[in-house]
């Protein structure tokens, strides 16, 4: 047997109330709430559906919750159900919008066990008796006006508000409005790689190829001819004549040596 810090008033008027003394009060019938603070203050129950009288908790009674019961200590306060039905209360509430226009109602809330706080109010946008119906939460501080029946809030759709419980056909909006985002940042960014495309050259400048032949022809070999080089020979040659084995003279002599008519 635990008790949250944090409770739904609805799973609080599910349970059945039993007391320290062991008797059964029945099950959770309404909230009892202070309006203009935003605060719980208990909640009643009923004992029997032959008896017209209505057990009344307060709040500070609550012990403990369990899986189908909730514990009080001490005895309630028996009051009549025309009596219960002139506490104000914000639940089951219109919700009206900036426009002025009805958007949905309130259908719970979430409250703090130990001061009775309201924390905030769980909206509807249809009837909560619907299975799977999306649940949104609605702040205090989005409340800009409150009465009896209606409450006017600082928005202008329930897409504004964090949602608690979203429903199937919710599920499908927010998942494809999810899918559309995605599918919109994949356009932009390939709308972005495209134009730095088309703004790029196709293909770099790049050095025209020089196959290794060309480069051969292309260097001319007599840049590199020395024109002092025969002159050097000659005077080479000239200078090395002394170490010829045959002289000019001896050259001549052999000539006469082989003419006949001399």
């Amino acid at each position: 047997m635990t008790l949250s810090e944090k409770l739904l008033l609805s799973d609080l008027l599910k349970h059945r109330v039993r007391c320290d003394q062991g008797l059964d009060h029945g099950p959770g019938l309404m909230a009892w709430m202070h309006p203009p603070v935003h605060r719980l203050l208990g909640w009643s129950s009923r004992p029997s559906h032959l008896n017209l009288s209505r057990h009344v908790w307060r709040l500070d009674q609550l012990r403990g919750i369990a899986t189908t019961e909730v514990f009080v200590k001490g005895k309630p306060s028996i009051h009549d159900q025309i009596t219960l039905d002139r506490i104000p209360t914000l639940l089951n509430s219109d919700i009206v919008n900036l426009h002025g226009d009805v958007i949905g109602f309130i259908v719970d809330l979430v409250f703090d066990s130990k001061s009775g706080n309201i924390l905030h109010y769980l909206v509807s946008r249809t009837d909560p008796r619907i299975p799977g119906t999306s649940r949104w939460r609605l702040f205090i501080d989005r409340i800009l006006d409150q009465q009896p029946g209606l409450v006017s809030i600082n928005i202008k759709s329930l897409d504004d508000l964090p949602i608690a419980r979203s429903s199937i056909r919710q599920d499908i909006l927010r998942r494809s409005r999810g899918w559309k985002e995605q599918f919109q940042v994949l356009t932009d960014k390939a709308g972005n790689k495209l134009e730095g495309w088309l703004e790029e050259p196709p293909w770099e400048e790049r050095t025209p190829y020089r196959s290794p032949i060309q480069s051969t022809f292309d260097v001319d070999p007599l840049d590199d001819w020395n024109d002092n080089f025969r002159d050097e020979e000659s005077k080479d040659d000239l200078d090395s004549s002394e170490e010829l084995p045959y002289s000019s003279s001896s050259i001549k002599s052999l000539e006469e040596q082989d003419d006949p008519w001399i």
